[in-house]
């Protein structure tokens, strides 16, 4: 500012009311001093400015790189963070650097409120965080947690899916687990539930997986191997999420299993990918962008009202019918 102010020929005091945009100078003093702002690469640094005064507006966002659908759910958080005047600063959790790092790092760059998608920390530690700052949990519940939760209704997404495969004639359904996953164990139970209601406990089998496509490729070797061995396919299976879906698909396409004729695939999330494939996946939609919303508003009400008691927001998912589900084959 002082250099902007001696190439303009004014004092400080009034190029900081320019940048303020304050009354006190003319249009044309304005008008030089702005020039010659950007004549210089000179721009106000906003954040220390908020500093300056004890609040930074920042929301950060922990995420994990390789999970697709969290950056439908940050493409969702950064418009409802600026219409409420907030930036986002995001930090990934990767192979190599683990989600407590990428927390660490949001609260080393002074973000008031910490949104954490998909957390897999335990559930202490997540109490812990939500005590330290306004912490908002998406897709991650724990129960007495210091957090505030948005989550879709896992059990109801799963039963909309299993009627869906039922109502098409599937008996042998089988479920890839999302192992310790965000939501897994919700789904994982929602399936059996839905399985004994059907009368359908004897072809009953959860396969252990986790939420990747390398999940999804094992698993479709370990059913063409017992296919081999002389054991029947499943006609339908149930994925944790899209990705581990994808990997499935990829699996029983290179051994010439065709989707949906042989064996129909259900994922979870709704994600971008569901949509890039020759046929569309059918998948259980989970609001990213309602999601969103509710997790930046919880952040910003409690920063503005520290009294608040967590809250709690279960979103209603849908079933989106695509190509990978049809009538089982006859015979």
């Amino acid at each position: 500012m002082a250099d902007v102010a001696a190439r303009a020929g004014v004092s400080r005091a009034l190029v900081s009311i320019v940048f303020r945009n304050q009354q006190g100078a003319s249009e044309e003093t304005r008008r030089r001093v702005l020039q010659v702002a950007d004549e210089i690469g000179y721009r106000p640094d906003s954040a220390a400015r908020l500093l300056a005064r004890g609040r930074s507006r920042t929301l950060g966002v922990m995420f994990a790189v390789q999970q697709t659908f969290h950056t439908n759910l940050i493409e969702g958080i950064y418009p409802e963070a600026e219409r409420l005047g907030y930036d986002v600063l995001l930090s990934a959790a990767a192979p190599g650097r683990s989600e407590a790092k990428a927390v660490e790092a949001l609260l080393s760059h002074r973000c008031e409120a910490l949104i954490v998608l998909g957390s897999e920390a335990e559930a202490a530690d997540l109490d812990a965080l939500g005590r330290r700052a306004v912490t908002v949990s998406v897709s991650r519940r724990v129960r007495g947690a210091r957090v505030d939760f948005v989550q879709s209704a896992e059990g109801k997404g799963v039963r909309q899916a299993m009627e869906h495969l039922v109502e098409l004639g599937h008996r042998r359904i089988v479920h890839l687990d999302g192992g310790s996953g965000p939501g897994s164990a919700e789904r994982r139970r929602a399936y059996r539930a839905a399985m004994r209601r059907h009368g359908l406990e004897e072809w009953a089998r959860v396969i252990g997986g986790d939420h990747t496509e390398q999940s999804g490729i094992d698993a479709g070797r370990l059913l063409l191997a017992e296919r081999e061995a002389g054991l029947v396919l499943p006609t339908a299976v149930l994925a944790g999420n899209d990705r581990s879906a994808m990997g499935l698909l990829m699996s029983l396409g290179r051994a010439g299993v065709e989707v949906p004729r042989d064996v129909s695939v259900v994922g979870y999330d709704d994600s971008h990918l569901s949509h890039l494939m020759p046929i569309g996946l059918t998948t259980v939609r989970q609001d990213a962008a309602l999601m969103a919303e509710h997790a930046v508003r919880f952040a910003v009400e409690r920063l503005e009202d520290p009294a608040l008691e967590p809250r709690e927001a279960v979103l209603e998912p849908k079933l989106v019918v695509r190509g990978t589900s049809g009538p089982p084959a006859v015979g």
